[in-house]
């Protein structure tokens, strides 16, 4: 699993003209999923996010965590994530989960992230044309793979 988090002072996601989703201080979380991703990636990513220090504390260092900021998420799948742009002009995305594959682990994610912080995470809706609004907070935006745990 690719997520690429951004902090946001307020972030919305907006599909056939309509909010979906809208969140103030919080993440907005961008989701690629791989057919190789399992559980484990799930357990680790959630607790990974949750616990993150990208936000300030009194004296205004990264020093907070998403669940001591009582920051919301909003979590969007993004099959992007895993473009691969070795051959060409055009991306390929073959490495990309399938729906059928994607949209379990996508539900399971936003359910282990909901029960790892403590309260609702909102989403956009797999396979939609959605419109992401946010400002990023700082800019803070920070890439994880669970694939490689660096």
């Amino acid at each position: 699993m690719r997520v690429v988090i951004q902090r946001v002072s307020e972030a919305s996601v907006v599909i056939d003209n309509t909010t979906v989703a809208s969140i103030k201080k919080g993440m907005l979380i961008l989701l690629g999923i791989v057919d190789e991703d399992t559980q484990e990636d799930i357990d680790w990513l959630s607790n990974k996010i949750v616990n993150l220090r990208i936000f300030p504390d009194e004296n205004g260092v990264m020093n907070t965590s998403l669940k001591d900021a009582d920051g919301d998420v909003i979590v969007v799948s993004q099959f992007t994530l895993h473009a691969s742009t070795k051959k060409g002009n055009r991306p390929s995305y073959i490495k990309a989960a399938k729906p059928d594959i994607a949209i379990p682990l996508y539900n399971n994610f936003v359910e282990n992230l909901q029960n790892t912080l403590g309260k609702t995470v909102q989403t956009g809706e797999f396979g939609a044309d959605m419109k992401v609004n946010l400002i990023n907070d700082g800019p803070v935006t920070i890439i994880i793979d669970s694939k490689n745990k660096e």
